[in-house]
């Protein structure tokens, strides 16, 4: 009764201690010899903490010292519940069963449990307890049944576990464990099962693991194991389990693997394996599962696989097997409810007649040949809930029973065929119960004709790029529809966006792109507030954005480009502050640019008003944006200067790019957005992370160009052409290491080019054009291919230099150019020294080589040969001399 009173017992699961007859209360046992008190159960009824009413069946509080009188005590079941252990327990000398699990959370593993001599099982997973393990439970060397899984030791296996001899049992899975698995485990020649997955445990396999001939289950799964599989673990033939899947193994399968003749399930998915599937696994009888995906294995799959009657999970997927499938491959698998053979070189050849041995309920037959014809054997499946065929070569139409039979369908996935005909929607399926939600992927094939009115149990259709036409219809009943996305772009959709779409109130992805709808948006989409993504791109929509979009407080991405939207950006979309994508380029918006665009929305990173009539100074505000790598503000109407803040916008510093926490673009929705760089127009979708961009072309922008704007080292695309910028060039230019892209062309740019360009690398893309530059153009690295003249003309024949003409001074082509007003002075010194020794360089010459040759008359031929071969040199210098002089004497003269 002291024990009952310290404890708090919500659901009053003790009511039945009451009395002096402690034997009949609920949870103890009794020993009927002596009558002591030898078990003491009180584990929780409800099995799982998702369960309701698990809290409520919790016993907590402090354990009374009052337990240790149990001297005789052997059972003690305390797990799911959340009490305070004492430390005290190592005095139950008596016991032999200890089950703590889910009961003494983040502590560490009482030390005082070494004690317990005569223990024999031992249970405390589940408690997410600190490590390390102590070494002193290395002294239960009575224990056979040790777990210890779903906890957080963060630490190397312990060495003292090799000591425990009578071990039958140990699961170490989920521990954080690390380093290598002790050689001395394969001591323990009793241990029947091991359990070490979803650790961090590397290392080749120890080749003394082949010493634990009673092995029926181990699990080296979600490690990073490395090596070859020993060939010592051929002893290991009483295994019945064998999961070696998620870690690093390398090298071929071996034929003894059908050996294992007790062998139910062998998983060995996710590694590195190669060569051939061993034909010999066709003899184990007893397999139920049998997993080989994400591998390199080849060749061609062995017919012997079609007798393993017991068979129900196969997946051989994502390898590099090149054969053909036939109907033996499936024989006698009658078992079989789930089948992957997805994303290898196969062709399914079975005839129009066959009918399989199995019933799936589960079919993966994605990126292999299964085409031409839609497979008629699936007619015989009735129990099937996924059915993915994608890029599957099918170019039929869907039979007429297909909808039909697969009404209990759950994922369907036909994507990248050639399928023609209507549109699978499920709209005539009876259901006996509740409908299953059905989510189904269609895109890129040739469905055609008008989109049926969805079902309300339809809850993701995407048929991205087919041939519909006609309007969007929804459903006609008045139930609360589920869909949560809905992608129905690049289509020739018509028609208005219908007022029905507002009742599928948990509808996250809308995605109308590229389609031919007109109309205005409904004020109505504004209530659909579980709503992230909205693209209505590329579209004949007008109007002005309803206020009401400022209530879609989980939007992350609003796509409006290429409409005939007008008016201003309403207030309320300053709500959105999880926003990171707004594209509205391409419409009629005559607005300045709204302040609180910096202020609100500090989660954006791709800013596009590019072709619309956006007027006045670009707002200082916009520099708060810190994560901001796109700002497209071309083609608009823009003044002022260019804020030397933005220099803050980080995000286009850093080259490593993610999303910001609550803005990861959606499963089913591929973000895009299209930016001019190198003078193409180029949409980003993959690769649109990497996007670090400025364009404010084509505007009425005056000033110079801020020196802030070199810091942004990520930048791939600096785009200012077309406005009324003047002043130099910053020399730091180079300090835009990343740049593919830089435009400065019809703007009222002075000065030299600054020599930094050349330091460049990555540089494909240059326009200088129709500015007031002057001086050499730099050369060297990536500006040697740039050798197209037009992008430097414009410019008053101010520039010279490789690809326009040669600068009049030039003496060597190793690329050291000095500034304009340098070249000056070198000019002038020329003119110089030239006058000077022209006269007595003259008279000494000639009277030098006279006299010489007068008196020599082998000297005399050689000197005549010399200024024959030099005749054209001197010419040509000479008529540079005078053509340099000229020149400086007129730019002197017109002061230019």
């Amino acid at each position: 009764m002291k024990f009952k009173g310290n404890l708090t017992d919500y659901a009053n699961r003790l009511s039945s201690w009451v009395g002096k007859d402690c034997c009949m209360w609920k949870g103890v046992g009794c020993s009927k010899k002596t009558g002591h008190v030898v078990k003491l159960d009180l584990h929780n009824p409800i099995p799982d903490p998702i369960y309701p009413n698990f809290e409520m069946n919790q016993l907590g509080g402090q354990i009374s010292p009052s337990l240790l009188d149990l001297n005789h005590l052997y059972y003690l079941d305390l797990s799911m519940n959340d009490m305070q252990i004492s430390n005290s327990l190592g005095s139950l000398k008596s016991l032999r069963y200890l089950d703590l699990s889910w009961s003494i959370f983040n502590e560490t593993i009482p030390h005082h449990l070494g004690n317990l001599s005569r223990l024999q099982y031992l249970n405390l997973s589940n408690n997410y307890l600190r490590g390390p393990i102590r070494d002193t439970l290395g002294r239960l060397t009575s224990l056979t049944v040790l777990d210890l899984s779903i906890n957080d030791f963060n630490d190397s296996m312990l060495y003292s576990l090799c000591n425990l001899s009578s071990l039958v049992h140990i699961d170490l899975s989920i521990t954080s464990h690390r380093g290598a698995i002790p050689h001395c485990l394969g001591n323990l020649a009793s241990l029947s099962i091991l359990r070490l997955s979803a650790n961090y445990l590397q290392g080749p396999i120890p080749s003394e693991m082949g010493n634990m001939t009673q092995l029926t289950e181990l699990d080296l799964s979600l490690n990073v194991f490395e090596g070859e599989i020993p060939n010592s673990m051929r002893s290991l033939c009483n295994l019945r389990v064998l999961d070696l899947s998620n870690n690093t193994f390398t090298g071929k399968l071996s034929n003894y693997l059908g050996e294992f003749k007790n062998l139910e399930r062998l998983s060995i998915g996710s590694n590195s394996f190669c060569g051939p599937l061993p034909s010999s696994l066709g003899t184990l009888s007893y397999l139920r599962v049998l997993g080989t995906g994400d591998n390199q294995l080849n060749g061609s799959i062995p017919i012997s696989l079609g007798q393993l009657s017991k068979l129900e999970y196969l997946d051989l997927s994502n390898n590099a097997f090149v054969s053909t499938v036939f109907e033996l491959h499936f024989a006698k698998l009658k078992s079989l409810n789930e089948l992957y053979l997805h994303s290898n070189s196969l062709v399914l050849n079975v005839t129009s007649q066959w009918v399989p041995p199995f019933q799936l309920q589960v079919i993966q037959l994605s990126s292999i040949k299964v085409g031409p014809q839609f497979p008629q054997w699936l007619k015989t499946q009735k129990n099937v809930t996924q059915l993915d065929m994608s890029n599957a070569s099918i170019s039929d139409v869907i039979p007429d029973w297909f909808e039909s039979i697969y009404c209990g369908i759950m994922y369907l996935d036909l994507s990248n065929n050639e399928i023609k005909g209507k549109v699978p929607i499920f709209q005539k399926c009876k259901y006996r119960y509740s409908a299953p939600d059905k989510w189904l992927l269609l895109s890129s094939n040739r469905f055609e004709g008008p989109l049926a009115p969805l079902s309300s149990h339809v809850y993701s259709l995407d048929l991205f790029n087919n041939l519909l036409s006609g309007p969007i219809t929804m459903s006609d009943d008045n139930a609360t529809m589920r869909l949560m996305f809905l992608v129905l772009s690049n289509n020739h959709l018509t028609g208005v966006i219908p007022m029905s779409l507002c009742k599928a109130k948990s509808i996250t992805v809308i995605d109308f792109s590229n389609n031919q709808l007109s109309g205005k948006i409904p004020p109505c989409l504004g209530q659909l507030d579980q709503l992230s993504v909205l693209d209505l791109t590329n579209n004949s929509l007008y109007g002005e954005i309803p206020s009401s979009l400022g209530s879609l407080q989980f939007l992350t991405s609003l796509h409006l480009r290429n409409n005939k939207f007008h008016g201003k950006l309403p207030l309320s979309l300053q709500n959105l502050t999880f926003l990171f994508i707004i594209d509205l380029g391409e419409n009629v918006f005559t607005d300045n640019i709204p302040p609180w665009i910096g202020y609100n929305l500090i989660n954006l990173k791709f800013l596009n008003l590019q072709s619309n009539n956006f007027y006045g100074d670009i707002p200082r505000q916009l520099c708060h944006l810190q994560n901001l790598q796109l700002l497209n503000l071309a083609q608009n109407n823009i003044t002022g200067n260019i804020p030397r803040c933005f220099g803050n916008f980080t995000g286009m510093v850093a080259l490593d790019h993610g999303y910001p926490t609550g803005t990861e673009p959606d499963y089913y929705y591929e973000e895009n957005i299209l930016d001019s760089m190198k003078g193409r127009e180029l949409e980003y979708t993959k690769t649109l992370q990497f996007l670090i961009s400025m364009d404010l072309s084509n505007n009425g922008i005056v000033g110079e160009i801020p020196e802030e704007l070199m810091d942004l080292s990520g930048l791939l695309n600096l785009n200012l052409s077309g406005n009324h910028l003047k002043g130099r060039i910053p020399n730091n230019i180079g300090n835009l290491t990343q740049l593919e892209s830089l435009d400065l062309s019809q703007n009222k740019l002075s000065g030299p080019i600054p020599p930094s360009l050349s330091s460049l690398s990555y540089l494909g893309h240059l326009n200088m054009s129709f500015n007031n530059l002057s001086g050499r153009i730099p050369t060297g690295n990536q500006l040697r291919t740039l050798d197209d003249p037009s992008i430097y003309i414009g410019n008053d024949d101010g520039l010279c230099g490789a690809p326009l003409n040669s600068c009049l001074n030039d003496k060597s082509s190793d690329g050291d150019h000095k500034h304009v007003d340098e070249s000056e002075v070198a000019d002038k010194t020329d003119f110089l020294w030239f006058y000077t020794g022209i006269g007595p360089g003259f008279l000494f010459g000639f009277l030098g080589v006279c006299g010489t040759l007068n008196f020599k008359k082998s000297w005399r031929y050689a000197y005549f040969q010399f200024i024959e071969n030099s005749y054209n040199w001197i010419s040509v210098t000479i008529a540079i001399k005078f053509a340099k002089l000229r020149r400086k004497f007129n730019k002197g003269k017109f002061g230019r």
